[in-house]
């Protein structure tokens, strides 16, 4: 048998195992991280990372801490022994030293070495919540072993019953030559080895005791950019992964604070705004990026990306969005998040069109929000034409909101015969470029954008009937971009002018 960790958790395999074997059901898409025993032996790390019950914290470690975080006392279940508003203790374990007996003043993130009764036998690993001085039965100089750089969030979360499960120094970039990222479930483990399959980020602002709603709107594009438990590695740099999927939305600038190794950012100005980065060691503060959460888990697994890797996500908390959910559903949804809704009772199927308030952050603070839904028979099911028509059909779900929520909007201009017109408001700058103009007919229930060739860019249009001549906003083919269909075509004959329509993308069937 040989020992390997899976994502902090040692577990004993037979030799000439594989990934396969301690990963039965991988995402095909993703990679995983596999960090070999050499790798770590190669070089002096600084770093810890501290597995518990309720969360990942790495410790960067002063020279003097190196020795007690490798103790296997300590990584072998040591439990939460107090905590309070000012600090948390994990032990105890013997150590030797000679407690100075008096108090010291440590800074939120301090990592500290104290003991109880001024007893070194039964030593603590103590973790400073906030700044305060206080006697903690340490040796001469305050007994600081390092300093959290990243979890601080998870240190706010202990509680009676949590408990160190394992602890094991974080690789630096010297130690890549021998780790690597693979889709290949062949690939033989070896004792020692490390693998890591997935990067766990805490929102930022997300406690389950308490919810800082500072970030609420730069933490809700991020849920939407990472909703599909994905990131896409488009640019690996010397400092951080990009994701550029969600390039081109606008963030608002909430939390510009430094960028420590595990920080995920969105940038909030230029070409690639909304993009989402996850950094891999500290930097500065730029005011073109907001800091929107903090990886907790599997930082190993970004500093080993590389571009063109699909990585696999999980972002705590889970979205809170019931926008375009039958109004049944968004009840028992709600429920199980203890989240109290306010809506209108009706005895006919209704869908949710409007939240309040619209941020996952905001509603799990407040335990409460107030859903506006109508009738179903007022929503109109749409499908569209990606493999034809993608950049105008992107264009099409940001104008109505289809990009952020499952129910869109856009407002009804006017019909004459069989032609629906309507005008959403367009952003300044967009270029709507020719995409998949029709050939030789358009067929009835066709849904449309006029191009940048015509006067009358980014009028949408639906025609009831075919026609050989003009496309659904009434222009001439080569100023025609096809994005999709109308399913339910009859519901449109019965808009009024100047009314608000509300649409939902139809993905399958």
């Amino acid at each position: 048998m040989i020992t390997v960790q899976v994502d902090g958790e040692f577990r004993k395999v037979p030799k000439g195992s594989t990934l396969a074997d301690i990963i039965p059901s991988p995402d095909p898409d993703c990679v995983v991280a596999v960090i070999r025993p050499g790798a770590q032996e190669s070089a002096t790390t600084r770093s810890f990372r501290i597995l518990t019950t309720a969360g990942e914290v790495v410790v960067e470690a002063l020279p003097s801490g190196n020795e007690v975080f490798s103790l296997p006392a300590l990584g072998e279940g040591a439990g939460l022994h107090w905590t309070d508003r000012y600090a948390a203790a994990f032990g105890p374990f013997p150590q030797q030293f000679a407690p100075a007996r008096k108090p010291f003043l440590y800074e939120r993130g301090d990592v500290i070495l104290g003991c109880g009764g001024y007893d070194p036998t039964r030593s603590y690993l103590i973790f400073a919540k906030m700044r305060h001085s206080s006697d903690l039965g340490a040796p001469e100089g305050g007994g600081v072993l390092g300093k959290v750089t990243s979890g601080r969030g998870v240190i706010d979360r202990w509680a009676t019953g949590d408990r160190i499960t394992g602890i094991a120094p974080v690789i630096s970039w010297a130690d890549t030559t021998q780790s690597f990222t693979t889709r290949e479930m062949a690939t033989p483990l070896e004792e020692g080895m490390q693998v890591v399959t997935f990067a766990a980020i805490n929102a930022d602002g997300y406690r389950d005791d308490e919810i800082d709603t500072g970030s609420a709107s730069s933490v809700e594009k991020m849920l939407l950019a990472l909703k599909d438990g994905h990131f896409i590695v488009e640019r690996a740099a010397s400092t951080y992964i990009e994701d550029q999927r969600s390039a081109g939305t606008d963030v608002p600038e909430e939390n510009p604070v430094g960028r420590m190794e595990g920080s995920v950012t969105l940038r909030t100005r230029g070409k690639s705004r909304g993009s989402v980065y996850i950094y891999t060691t500290d930097i500065p503060s730029v005011p073109s990026h907001t800091v929107a959460g903090q990886v907790v888990h599997g930082i190993e697994l970004a500093k080993l990306a590389r571009q063109g890797d699909t990585l696999c996500v999980r972002v705590m908390p889970d979205r809170f969005d019931l926008i375009g959910v039958p109004l049944d559903e968004a009840i028992r949804i709600a429920e199980t998040r203890g989240i109290a809704l306010e809506y209108e009772p009706a005895n006919h199927p209704r869908v949710v069109v409007d939240q309040d308030p619209g941020t996952t952050l905001e509603c799990l603070a407040a335990r409460a929000a107030a859903l506006t839904a109508i009738p179903e028979e007022h929503v109109i099911d749409i499908r569209l034409d990606d493999a034809n028509a993608p950049e105008s059909c992107e264009i099409f779900r940001r104008i109505t909101g289809l990009d952020l929520h499952g129910v869109g909007r856009i407002p009804f201009l006017f019909n004459f015969e069989e032609v629906y017109l309507f005008k959403p408001s367009l952003p300044h700058g967009t270029r709507i470029n020719p995409e998949n103009a029709p050939k030789e007919v358009v067929p009835a229930g066709s849904l449309a954008i006029t191009n940048d060739s015509r006067k009358g860019a980014g009028l949408v249009g639906v025609r009831l009937a075919e026609n050989r001549e003009f496309g659904p906003t009434s222009e001439p083919f080569e100023g025609t971009n096809l994005i999709g269909w109308v399913i339910d075509t009859e519901k449109l004959k019965g808009l009024k002018e100047n009314e608000t329509v509300y649409i939902r993308e139809v993905v399958n069937g």
